[in-house]
């Protein structure tokens, strides 16, 4: 009996995958990779990462499949709509379980577990939500959710008698305390993400990708930039983006694209900024004069900022004025 596990890294499909795994049932786990997870921030790696550290962990089998495309699709237009942010939680999970469906047929599994908890999630956990998400992925009664499974109805691997439904739990609502003392236990420590890692949840970021949406490309480049640094929205057809540190100055270089324009100080301490769209003389200078705002003028009046607009080398110096940082603030996209 082989069972397809739902792993993102996080105590709670780390604690599910081990309930069905004390059972006598083997687990395969499986992770699914999109843009916007930050489960491991500390290695930059997202849910992939951790779902190997909790597969090693484990002693089982993982398979990582990346629906990065796909997901894009499902956030221009989730049927089932957004959260209270831009999180199309239930379409997510309809893709995320349809994925599981054909692996499950790939390996002759007989079920999928997932680490979901009744109630822990306002959008995509209450029992509604479970039973429709279920229903459309074509999964009807054979998601076994082995946290909250005592208040949830019998799924097939329970009536089958492959699952002894008395050693599974009632675990119920957002308290993370009886996961936590679970997992010690276990003995399970080496978990990264106890509440999830999604971009897409966070108000500020959400904010960002709005505004990519209504006047840019949905693609992968535009969606990592929304990761870096600060963003300035300079016209209806123009931004910049201005990196905070030494590694995103070096990213943003590294996802600067043919007709991008790159700002930096020409010989002091400061930032890198990338400008993308159309830019006039007047929308140069004022991007100029917003990366003079954040460069180390050690009490200097203004400073020279480089200037190239990719692909050509060439540099142009703009001597700038720097900008007082309430004069744009309201240019400013999230946080």
């Amino acid at each position: 009996m082989k069972a397809i596990a739902l792993v993102s890294g996080g105590i709670d499909s780390t604690l599910a995958a081990r309930l069905i795994q004390q059972q006598g049932i083997e687990v395969l786990a499986l992770n699914f990779k999109t843009p916007f997870c930050l489960c491991d921030r500390k290695t930059s790696q997202g849910c992939s990462h951790a779902a190997k550290t909790t597969a090693d962990n484990l002693g089982v089998e993982l398979k990582m499949v990346n629906i990065g495309d796909e997901f894009l699709q499902v956030i221009r237009n989730p049927r089932h709509g957004y959260g209270s942010n831009m999180n199309p939680c239930i379409d997510c999970r309809i893709l995320k379980f349809k994925k599981a469906k054909e692996y499950m047929q790939e390996t002759g599994a007989a079920f999928i577990l997932t680490g979901e908890v009744l109630g822990q999630r306002p959008m995509s956990q209450h029992r509604q939500a479970l039973m429709l998400i279920e229903k459309e992925s074509g999964l009807e009664g054979l998601v076994l959710r082995p946290l909250s499974a005592q208040l949830l109805p019998e799924t097939i691997p329970e009536r089958q008698g492959w699952v002894d439904r008395d050693k599974l739990l009632s675990f119920n609502g957002r308290s993370r305390k009886p996961q936590f003392s679970l997992a010690k236990e276990f003995n399970i420590q080496d978990y990264s993400c106890p509440a999830g890692g999604c971009l897409l949840t966070d108000p500020e970021f959400s904010k960002r990708i709005k505004d990519l949406m209504l006047r840019e490309k949905l693609d992968f480049n535009n969606v990592n930039l929304l990761k870096l640094g600060r963003h300035f929205r300079l016209s209806q057809n123009s931004k910049l983006i201005v990196g905070r540190d030494e590694k995103e100055n070096q990213r943003l270089i590294n996802l600067a694209q043919d007709g991008d324009y790159l700002f930096g100080p020409a010989q002091i301490a400061g930032p890198t900024a990338l400008g993308r769209g159309c830019f006039n003389e007047g929308l140069v200078d004022l991007a100029a004069g917003i990366v003079c705002s954040y460069c180390d003028l050690n009490g200097k009046q203004n400073a020279d900022i480089s200037l190239r607009i990719l692909p050509n080398a060439q540099e142009k110096i703009l001597n700038a004025l720097p900008l007082e940082r309430d004069k744009f603030a309201a240019l400013r996209i999230g946080s």
